[in-house]
């Protein structure tokens, strides 16, 4: 029998892989907020990190029909211990960060892309009860404001910022600043051309989302 064929590279273990990614979760949370000390002290007491731990695990018990079950289960203990709330079957990108994170939800059918950081209080929720795309879709580097609703099978174009409390039920481009009630965008090149004067309401600085 002929020896399997390979390319020369040695297969990467899940170890392996789900180490690289614990340690890329921990640099983010040190890149994104301010306040961290360190990757021990941030793996024992960042509830945002243990929330994305967990969601990991049970998004891919979700993908066995047989475990999905167990997967609810797990998903609710996550809540319970961390204060946030992600669905399984919601699609979770890389170095994805939740700051302080208390009162976050995050339904079924919800993308994330790489890069997105949220903080608290923020929804990520449907706006129908049919059995179809019912979550948005934020596309990478997007930052969440604290108390923003984002609702319904919308999507957020990437490099975008969603203000503090904002309520988004439309599309919003690649690159836009979102805020209000309902929320409207801009493009962040309209602010730029806009007049010099600094307006602190709309400056756009992450740290002010907190």
């Amino acid at each position: 029998m002929a020896a399997p064929k390979h390319n020369g590279k040695k297969p990467v273990s899940s170890f392996v892989r789900s180490f690289a990614r614990l340690r890329e979760d921990l640099e983010a949370a040190r890149s994104h907020d301010p306040a961290a000390r360190g990757s021990v002290e941030n793996f024992f007491v960042y509830s945002g990190l243990h929330a994305i731990w967990f969601h990991r695990l049970t998004h891919r018990m979700w993908a066995n029909p047989g475990l999905r079950f167990p997967a609810r289960l797990l998903s609710q203990f996550a809540r319970l211990v961390t204060g946030i709330e992600i669905h399984p079957g919601a699609t979770v990108g890389r170095r994805f960060f939740i700051d302080h994170g208390m009162g976050v939800v995050i339904g079924e059918t919800a993308q994330i892309g790489d890069d997105v950081m949220i903080y608290h209080g923020v929804t990520l929720g449907g706006r129908s009860l049919a059995k179809i795309k019912r979550h948005p879709t934020i596309g990478d580097r997007v930052t969440i404001g604290s108390g923003a609703k984002v609702l319904g099978p919308i999507t957020i174009g990437a490099d975008s910022a969603i203000g503090a409390n904002a309520v988004v039920v439309k599309d919003a481009p690649a690159e836009s600043i979102i805020t209000g009630v309902p929320a409207r965008w801009r493009h962040r090149d309209a602010r730029r051309e806009s007049a010099p004067a600094v307006d602190p309401a709309e400056y756009i600085d992450p740290a002010m989302y907190i």
